[in-house]
């Protein structure tokens, strides 16, 4: 009986002691706009990273640099464009 209430005093405390800890304070949101601009960041180094890699491929011809810098810059264009709406 005496092992028995020792034990459950002992549980007890350590539940409430593991109870009372303070949780760390949740890290505040970014607004929307912040977002935006993290993802405007993203993007731009993204670009410049594949803007890069295209003008700096040994085996590509004028051509294909061109057409890909193309392709590369409509694609840029319209995600930038949608970010803009998002604001």
């Amino acid at each position: 009986m005496k092992k028995l209430l020792i034990s459950t005093v002992l549980l007890l405390g350590l539940s409430m002691n593991v109870s009372a800890q303070k949780h760390p304070p949740v890290p505040p949101h970014p607004s929307k706009s912040e977002l935006v601009n993290i993802k405007m960041q993203e993007l731009t180094k993204k670009y410049n990273t594949e803007k890069k890699l295209i003008l700096n491929h040994p085996l590509a011809t004028k051509q294909m640099k061109r057409d890909q810098m193309k392709a590369l810059n409509q694609r840029y264009a319209t995600e930038k464009r949608l970010l803009r709406q998002a604001k």
